[in-house]
């Protein structure tokens, strides 16, 4: 049973920080890629960054480039999401997702390209 648990969301005020942690009970060597997601009210799901675990390489979506970072920890299983000069259309449920696929079938970004989801984590920026 695959396991993905977020944590660290919250409310924040408009250009405040969080840091978003996705613990996984897959031993990293069984997982190539990790990525964050998010989901606004009446919105689709929408890319956020991905990384290659183990290897090098960030992905971003252009709207968060500059002010999100993603990393891995893989001594801990951890895929963390740090966010900056967050802004109120940066509001939306964040999950994090996880493919044992090295070569996935469509964009890193591409919902459809991660198998494993989190229930998701709330992220409320207020104005």
């Amino acid at each position: 049973q695959v396991h993905l648990a977020e944590s660290g969301g919250g409310l924040v005020a408009a250009g405040g920080s969080l840091t978003l942690v996705c613990a996984t009970s897959l031993n990293t060597d069984n997982i190539n890629w990790m990525a964050w997601f998010r989901q606004g009210p009446g919105k689709e799901r929408e890319g956020v960054a991905s990384i290659p675990i183990g290897r090098p390489g960030t992905y971003y979506a252009d709207f968060v480039k500059g002010r999100f970072t993603i990393s891995q920890d893989n001594a801990n299983n951890t895929v963390s999401l740090q966010m900056n000069n967050l802004k109120p259309e940066d509001t939306a449920t964040y999950y994090c997702a996880a493919d044992p696929r090295r070569y996935l079938p469509w964009d890193v970004l591409n919902h459809r390209s991660f198998e494993y989801w989190g229930q998701g984590t709330q992220v409320t920026v207020s104005s």
